[in-house]
């Protein structure tokens, strides 16, 4: 939690507010966080007791927000599947830092400009 002149803010807000994330967004990028290994859609949205559309949807905007790695495994049988994995955590946290220096350093120029 960090504290900012007369409010705290919690780490989940820091994170939804710097990559502009939804809540259901926001779980799934912790909940793939945790995880070792990539997993499909299914497996997620059983992993995390959601519809499988809900997640699809929070995968996609992930994915949008390049947070995610998503590869292909073809299949023996033809076909394929789609495994979902985090992006590497410290780029994210560097991303996070740059986004929140950018933020600072234009708060700073709006108070000059008082």
């Amino acid at each position: 939690m960090v504290t900012f002149a007369c409010k705290k803010i919690p780490q989940e807000d820091l994170i939804r507010c710097s990559f502009d994330l939804k809540k259901t967004s926001y779980k799934l990028l912790v909940y793939l966080l945790k995880q070792k290994n990539p997993l499909r859609a299914k497996e997620i949205a059983e992993g995390m007791n959601l519809e499988r559309s809900s997640v699809q949807k929070a995968l996609g905007k992930l994915l949008e927000k390049d947070l995610l790695v998503r590869s292909q495994k073809n299949l023996e049988s033809g076909g394929y599947i789609y495994l979902y994995r985090t992006k590497n955590k410290k780029e994210i946290k560097q991303r996070m830092k740059d986004i929140i220096k950018n933020w600072y350093e234009n708060t700073h120029k709006e108070i000059e400009r008082l």
